[in-house]
């Protein structure tokens, strides 16, 4: 799965200037840590590329890869906007997994907290079913961007699936 990353000389548009801290590379300081009660736990290693063309959107691609096989696990491509003149803002994703989501939160200083307003699904996704997800991104004092994955599936209630912390490639 690929998705457009566009790396435009354009002008941030101004509405997108409270999150301007996403944009760019990142990559996982250290691996991060998959649980859930459905898989064995996993550490991976992860890349994001969040960049602008100018439109009031950030285009985002996360890779997620096993850390020891090195093995491409999870995919997620999509878009990041917010609501003019508030801090509310959406993430519409597309999985790899066949999920599409759209997550919708708050901004909070350097903070997003997102959960799900709306999920679909191919008619043979794998089971059990995601019903929910929660995320939580933050910029850290120390200029690393820490993220937790939350999720709820049709037979386990909402609880920690990831956890990575990542830094800006030297």
């Amino acid at each position: 799965m690929s998705c457009p990353v566009y790396h435009a000389e354009s002008e941030l548009n101004a509405g997108l200037l409270p999150i301007d801290w996403l944009l760019g590379a990142w990559e996982s300081d250290e691996p991060g840590e998959g649980s859930f009660p459905s898989i064995e736990p996993f550490r991976y290693t992860e890349t994001l590329h969040l960049s602008h063309g100018g439109q009031p959107m950030i285009n985002f691609m996360f890779n997620a890869f096993h850390a020891e096989s090195k093995k491409p696990l999870h995919q997620e491509c999509g878009f990041i906007q917010m609501q003019p003149g508030t801090n509310r803002v959406a993430f519409i994703i597309a999985q790899n997994s066949g999920l599409m989501e759209i997550e919708e939160g708050e901004l909070t200083g350097k903070q997003l907290k997102l959960q799900t307003h709306a999920l679909a699904r191919t008619s043979f996704a794998k089971k059990p079913q995601v019903k929910q997800i929660s995320r939580m991104l933050e910029l850290r004092s120390d200029g690393r961007l820490e993220h937790t994955v939350s999720m709820a599936t049709d037979k386990q209630p909402m609880m920690q699936h990831l956890h990575v912390i990542y830094r800006r490639p030297s």
